[in-house]
């Protein structure tokens, strides 16, 4: 849910979003994802509930775009979490999923055996044919690609300037739904060595879609603000409706097929020999005698061996 203008409260179980032209209430535990946007404020009581229905809390700017802090609740699931950590450690599973990802940019070619170098040497080529491709439609010249870390906007022509402002955008909004749905923002596949390699690696799967062809025809309309382009890419994503199309690429690319997703209240144990057992109880229960002191079991003696223990002091 995303909400803006608003105030934020708690009624029983129910978050309430009231203005001056109505008041609707929520019942929290339908809540996967908040996305709490500009004008907006909430009281620590909807925050409590929120956190105690396992909903993640964005603050993100106007439709999702840009994400400015995160907060999750306590029972959410770790099970997209721990998926996504045991593909990245895994050398030949990472470069599977590096390869399903690059399979979403090339739908009519088979990625299932090429290596790193040829996938990025193809995406480059498919990259700067696009740069080409939306020069020529638009009218505007593209020379090269200019970017300048730290500061989105500063480095380049119009459209240079212009694609990296659409650019950062689609970061805040590829973080938003990537902590919204408790994967890590970090554990990238292509990217490595970045707190937010994740992102980069799903924002890289929309930039031909979204931020080039933006770049493009806001040059050719003369609009060159950073606003124009953060304004414009926010409408172009909710009218393509890119959110819930992110939400079901991660999956895809970490959950294999027909595993279901766990998103709801797990707190077990780990166990090196049953992997998980029951959280929430007491494992003690039967290791003390009546008196309370504890009682070990240990191996059957030989007969050696229990001479050998008479012996020593």
């Amino acid at each position: 849910m995303y909400v803006e203008l608003c105030h934020i409260d708690r009624d029983d179980n129910a978050v309430v979003l009231a203005n001056k032209a109505r008041t609707v209430r929520v019942p929290a535990a339908c809540l996967a994802v908040m996305l709490i946007g500009p004008g907006t404020r909430i009281t620590h009581a909807a925050v409590a509930l929120l956190a105690d229905s396992g909903t993640a809390v964005c603050w993100v700017g106007e439709h999702g775009v840009r994400m400015y802090a995160a907060g999750l609740g306590p029972t959410r699931s770790s099970h997209l979490q721990v998926r996504q950590a045991l593909l990245v450690t895994r050398p030949r599973e990472r470069l599977d999923v590096a390869r399903r990802m690059y399979a979403l940019r090339f739908p009519d070619e088979d990625t299932s055996c090429l290596t790193m170098q040829q996938l990025r040497g193809r995406e480059g080529a498919r990259i700067r044919r696009l740069y080409a491709e939306h020069s020529q439609r638009t009218g505007v010249p593209w020379h090269k690609r200019a970017y300048k870390p730290g500061d989105a906007f500063a480095a380049g022509d119009n459209v240079n300037r212009l694609l990296s402002a659409a650019n950062s955008a689609l970061y805040g909004i590829c973080h938003a739904v990537i902590t919204g749905i408790g994967a890590s923002p970090a554990l990238g596949f292509i990217h490595t060595g970045s707190a937010v390699s994740f992102v980069l690696d799903i924002a890289d799967l929309y930039k031909a879609d979204y931020t080039i062809p933006l770049a493009f025809d806001l040059a050719a309309k003369g609009l060159t603000k950073e606003r124009d382009a953060r304004i414009a890419l926010r409408d172009a994503v909710v009218g393509g409706r890119l959110l819930p199309r992110i939400v079901t690429d991660i999956k895809g690319l970490l959950i294999p097929d027909g595993q279901e997703f766990i998103d709801r209240e797990a707190s077990g144990l780990w166990d090196e020999e049953q992997g998980t057992v029951e959280g929430g109880r007491n494992w003690g229960d039967g290791l003390f005698d009546e008196a309370g002191h504890l009682s070990v079991v240990g191996p059957d003696l030989s007969s050696n061996d229990q001479a050998a223990g008479e012996r020593s002091p």
